[in-house]
């Protein structure tokens, strides 16, 4: 790759936490060099439509947004805009390629859906959104002052950064709780569903549909695991707890996952896996992103990840053996 142009600059804003990147000059920079910017947007389609909120990557300047409709608006789930503008892209090209993607026969209940959800922005915009910010920054100020709860702050961030107001991530760590094991609390003694689950923490997502009951239920439930559960003090070299479970930063594809796909297989121990190369995909949950894909190869910090997280509550999906004794590696 190296003396080559890019053929696009591909940025995820905002993320799973609501954080946002800083667009504007992403864009500036790359258009300079007549790079088009594509933007994952899949947890972002309601930016832009009230004060509160964070500019939308179009206004921005991105040349491509690929927005999940159905994550944070009205639609219909499996629901999505790809929304394209400027002169970077080539519109035909793309037209083609989703002809290649996309089936003869298209669902009308999700394009109807989808239609549904911009008139309804069209004609409301900022007040539908009124209630939902209200409703997160009001569970926002009682969970902040809920003994051993720990709530992600805007100040921890530069100016040039923003944060979805409708995400809420809650530190859980000092009740002595993994973010799985109070997620599993909240889900099945409070009915509240957590979007993005971590080992200290976990993420809520507020939408249209938040009503005042699910924050009551919330705090319930929160002040539930602050009152029965026992106070730690956190640990004092908390980079050096954090490395621990860093499995990312060595990443090794052998072969592509098509020709994992096709490849010979066969079953080894947990322990004779580290070296060999994937042959299934292994996913935490939720919200079930990758650890390992097929066609990587198997480190020793992957798999002390994986087990780290599955004995805190997480769900391991994807895995032939979800108990994780063992993996389906490919042969060569």
């Amino acid at each position: 790759m190296e003396g080559r142009k890019a053929a696009a600059i591909l940025v995820v804003s905002p993320t799973y936490h609501g954080i946002c990147s800083n667009l504007g000059e992403i864009c500036l920079i790359c258009h300079s060099y007549n790079i088009p910017v594509i933007v994952d947007e899949a947890h972002g389609a309601h930016l832009g439509f009230h004060q509160e909120l964070p500019s939308s990557s179009l206004s921005q300047g991105a040349d491509l947004s690929v927005q999940s409709t159905h994550k944070v608006l009205c639609a219909l789930t499996q629901s999505s805009m790809l929304h394209m503008q400027g002169n970077l892209v080539d519109r035909e090209r793309i037209s083609r390629s989703l002809q290649m993607l996309q089936s003869s026969s298209p669902s009308y209940l999700l394009l109807a859906s989808l239609d549904a959800t911009r008139a309804q922005l069209s004609e409301n915009r900022e007040d539908i959104f009124d209630k939902a910010i209200d409703l997160a920054l009001e569970a926002r100020s009682l969970i902040s002052k809920i003994p051993g709860i720990s709530v992600f702050e805007y100040p921890s961030f530069s100016s040039s950064v923003h944060i979805d107001p409708l995400r809420l991530t809650v530190g859980v760590w000092l009740l002595g709780l993994s973010g799985f094991e109070a997620d599993d609390i909240l889900c099945n003694d409070f009915g509240v569903v957590c979007e993005l689950v971590g080992t200290k923490s976990f993420t809520l997502a507020f939408n249209l549909g938040t009503q005042r009951d699910h924050i009551l239920r919330l705090v319930d439930g929160l002040m539930h695991l602050s009152q029965t559960s026992h106070f730690h003090q956190p640990v004092k070299d908390e980079g050096e707890n954090v490395n621990r479970f860093v499995c990312f930063d060595d990443v090794r594809i052998s072969m592509s996952p098509r020709e994992a796909f096709f490849a010979s297989k066969c079953k080894v121990s947990i322990r004779d896996s580290i070296g060999e190369i994937c042959g299934e995909l292994v996913c935490p949950y939720p919200p079930g992103i990758p650890v390992l894909i097929p066609g990587e190869i198997i480190t020793e910090e992957a798999l002390n990840y994986l087990q780290e997280i599955r004995s805190r509550g997480a769900v391991i999906t994807g895995a032939a053996d979800s108990s994780l004794s063992s993996f389906v590696v490919c042969v060569t």
